[in-house]
């Protein structure tokens, strides 16, 4: 593949999604807010390759919020672990990444869980800025719409300092039907 050919080793993991991916939050306190549980599967090779690539100062990229958030919940206690586990973490702005530094994602519901774990992930400025820009310039939105590659940021907020949802974007422009193709 190009990727190979360029010295991109790609890992894999399996993850189950949860239904709790894609509920909003219901709660004002984010704290309140409880993820459902998903599961996933870390293979020693995707744990080696990532190891690699970290020794020689290459990037982890996650491609999807669901593999970033099976990642980061494998490394929670210090060392990346392999193997089966579970986890209901809840990513949001304060949080410290310990493993993912760039992430492949599309564009996020108000309100959700996803749009504040890219918010945690890349900045509420910068995610601010992309939605505007998105609206702007009617991309489509959702899981079959238009990604992006979004860098990490070292983290804006102390842990537990959004405390609510306010600051987040909370419109989408109400066409996200796909548009006609460039000319």
């Amino acid at each position: 593949t190009q990727l190979a050919q360029r010295g991109i080793e790609v890992a894999w993991l399996t993850l189950h999604v949860g239904a709790g991916t894609f509920q909003p939050v219901r709660t004002q306190r984010l704290s309140e807010h409880r993820m459902h549980a998903e599961r996933f599967v870390i293979p020693p090779a995707t744990i080696a390759a990532i190891a690699r690539a970290k020794a020689r100062g290459g990037k982890v990229v996650a491609v999807g919020t669901t593999s970033l958030r099976a990642l980061e919940a494998a490394a929670q206690h210090g060392e990346l672990q392999a193997g089966p586990a579970e986890t209901d973490i809840f990513i949001t702005p304060g949080y410290e990444f310990r493993v993912v530094e760039r992430l492949i994602t599309n564009f996020h519901l108000p309100k959700s869980t996803l749009l504040m774990l890219v918010s945690a992930f890349a900045g509420l400025d910068t995610m601010r800025r992309a939605y505007r820009h998105a609206i702007a310039e009617r991309y489509r939105f959702f899981s079959y719409g238009d990604a992006m590659l979004l860098t990490r940021k070292p983290s804006e907020l102390p842990p537990g300092q959004l405390s609510r949802q306010d600051d987040l974007p909370d419109r989408l422009p109400t066409d996200t039907s796909p548009r006609p193709p460039s000319q």
